[in-house]
C-alpha cells in the first residue's frame, strides 16, 4: 500500500536536497522520477481560472508532467500558474526546477500558507487511460489542489489524476 501526504510536496526544500518524490519514493526502496510533458502560456480551463481568480482573457504556465514509480506511469499532473506569478521564471522553461516548483515559488515570495484540495473517483479518459497505462475508462482518483498565500492569493492550481492500485491518501488536520 502506498501511502501519501500532501504536506511534503508544499514545503520549499533545502539546499542540495532532491524533490520530495524522489525522496519520499526511496524511503519506501524504490525509485520516483518525473517527465516533463509540456510547458505552454495559454489560456487555462475554466476551473483552472475560477481556482486562480483570473480575469476572463488572462493567460496561464502550464507545467504538465507524468509521475513514474520504478519507471511505471502512476500520475499524470497539470500545474497552473499565473501569468504574473510565472512568466520570465523557470516556471515557463521547458525544464526541471532544482528544488521543485514550491522551491521557486518561495524564493519568487510565494509560500503556502493554505492549500484547498478536493478528490473525486472516476473513469479515465482515453488520453489519461494512455497516458498511466490503463485500460479505458478505469477508475481513476483524481486530486484538485489550489495552494493560497497568507494574503489568501492563490498562484498555483494542479490537477493530479493518479492510478488507484496501492494508494492511500493520507491527511492531518489541526485545529489552529
Amino acid at each position: 500500500m502506498w501511502a501519501v501526504s500532501s504536506l511534503p510536496y508544499l514545503a520549499p526544500r533545502r539546499d542540495g536536497e532532491g524533490d520530495a518524490w524522489s525522496q519520499e519514493a526511496a524511503q519506501a526502496g524504490r525509485t520516483g522520477t518525473q517527465n516533463l510533458r509540456k510547458v505552454v502560456m495559454t489560456a487555462p480551463p475554466a476551473d483552472a481560472a475560477a481556482a486562480l481568480a483570473l480575469p476572463e482573457d488572462a493567460s496561464a504556465v502550464l507545467r504538465g508532467r507524468t509521475i513514474l514509480l520504478d519507471d511505471r506511469p502512476v500520475e499524470l499532473v497539470d500545474s497552473w500558474y499565473p501569468a504574473d506569478v510565472a512568466a520570465g521564471t523557470a516556471l515557463a522553461e521547458h525544464a526541471k526546477i532544482k528544488g521543485g516548483a514550491v522551491t521557486l515559488l518561495a524564493d519568487l515570495g510565494y509560500t503556502v500558507h493554505e492549500a484547498r484540495e478536493e478528490i473525486e473517483v472516476r473513469p479515465a479518459t482515453a488520453e489519461e487511460a494512455d497516458g498511466l497505462g490503463l485500460p479505458d475508462e478505469a477508475p481513476v482518483i483524481v486530486l484538485r489542489r489550489t495552494c493560497l498565500t497568507a494574503e489568501g492569493v492563490p498562484f498555483e492550481y494542479s490537477v493530479m489524476v493518479m492510478v488507484p492500485e496501492g494508494r492511500r491518501l493520507r491527511y492531518r488536520m489541526i485545529a489552529s
